[in-house]
Formats: C-alpha cells, structure tokens, sequence
C-alpha cells in the first residue's frame, strides 16, 4: 500500500486513476446525473496545484467533491504531493 497525507491508497487504485478522465472520475463519485456542474476551479502557474470543485444533487442535499490534478496528469480526490528541496550527490 502507498501512503499519502496519512491516508492508505491501495497502489493498484492509485494507478488505476492515472489514465482516467475527470468525466469520468466525476461519474464514478457523483453518479451520472443532470445537474452535475463545476463550481469552482483554479488554474495557472502561479497555484500550487490545480483543482475542480465539482457539485451535484443528491438525496436530501447537494453533495461536492475537489479533484486536483497531479503532475503526471491524472486527477484525484486528494491534492498532491508538495515538492521538497532536494540535493543531489555528484559522482
């Protein structure tokens, strides 16, 4: 199992998501619907990291899920890995 922000992720899942389109992640989380709408989102260079809020109906109340997307283009329901600084030896 992978960890990320102390959360357990099965590998495979994690995988699994890489190739898989928002539409397609919404559907899953939120249920093909009508009135399923993007609320909020951000972009550009300057963010620390792109996401979409998503909305839609559900029994008694609205319900909402923030995909981010991650460096190697998929999209998932927990932000991404802040980078570290780093150092490399030289040989």
């Amino acid at each position: 199992m992978a960890r990320r922000f102390g959360v357990d992720v099965e590998q495979e899942t994690a995988v699994s998501l890489s190739g898989t389109s928002l539409r397609t992640l919404v559907d899953k989380w939120i249920g093909v619907a009508n009135g399923v709408r993007v609320t909020q989102f951000s972009h550009g260079r300057n963010e620390h990291y792109r996401f979409v809020r998503v909305e839609g109906p559900a029994d008694d109340r609205p319900i909402a899920f923030i995909f981010f997307r991650h460096a190697d283009g998929s999209w998932c329901v927990f932000p991404p890995e802040r980078r570290r600084p780093a150092m490399n030896l030289g040989a």
